[in-house]
């Protein structure tokens, strides 16, 4: 299998920025890798603030049917989740593209 392809699926399925660790750009590896683990962080991050009043209502008032506390996360949500979401995909998708046209560092290779 090609370097590159390999890569990429590496970037694609397991982590953004695997395949640039595989490839030997390890620098650009690990600044990806940190990234989405900062995304990651501030998405939990999201969840547990927009779950914290959902779940004390649900406590105090007794459980609720789907359709209201559908309306309640969504309250809950603002904007932040959609401008998360979309960094996250953008660096999910330029490890991907990164990893599969980028050419893997070689030890004979002088000057990189």
């Amino acid at each position: 299998m090609n370097l590159n392809i390999k890569a990429a699926t590496l970037s694609a399925l397991v982590l953004p920025g695997l395949g640039q660790i595989v490839n030997g750009k390890k620098l650009k590896g690990f600044l990806l890798i940190t990234l989405v683990n900062i995304f990651i962080l501030v998405a939990l991050a999201f969840v547990l603030k927009g779950m914290g009043p959902l779940l004390a209502t649900m406590k105090s008032e007794g459980s609720h049917d789907a359709m209201t506390l559908l309306g309640q996360l969504r309250q809950a949500g603002g904007g932040g989740p959609r401008w998360l979401l979309a960094c996250f995909l953008g660096i999910w998708l330029y490890g991907v593209v990164d990893a599969l046209v980028d050419r893997p560092r070689r030890e004979d290779d002088v000057g990189e």
